[in-house]
């Protein structure tokens, strides 16, 4: 079990983990913010769909992407439902861990977010 979170924490480093849990107000120097204003994650654990709700209306540019705990960029389906919101079709991924890469390119930020699908 300790080589899987040792991976799991070499994996969130390359994805530039440091922006995962970070609001505006603990970002080092405070200058660096969370794309779209930061981002929440459900139902997570996540069975069928996974929605990404952002504080911005951000949804429609916002770039998003899958990882598989190694690394692999996984093919999911997505729905942009409003401004504010963002459906991702998980129902077809293996019962695991995986991490949503969110990047924002109006503001050149990008964060990772962890979820569960059972």
């Amino acid at each position: 079990m300790k080589h899987v979170r040792a991976l799991f924490l070499v994996f969130l480093s390359l994805l530039g983990a440091s922006a995962i849990a970070q609001t505006r107000e603990d970002a080092p120097f405070g200058n660096h913010p969370e794309p779209a204003g930061i981002a929440k994650l459900y139902p997570n654990p996540a069975t069928e769909y996974l929605h990404v709700s952002f504080e911005e209306p951000i949804a429609r540019e916002a770039k998003l992407a899958v990882h598989n705990i190694i690394g692999n960029v996984l093919d999911v389906e997505t729905e942009t439902i409003d401004e504010h919101e963002v459906r991702i079709k998980v129902k077809d991924l293996p019962v695991g861990y995986y991490i949503l890469a969110i990047r924002d390119e109006r503001t050149n930020t990008r964060s990772n977010l962890k979820f569960l699908k059972r």
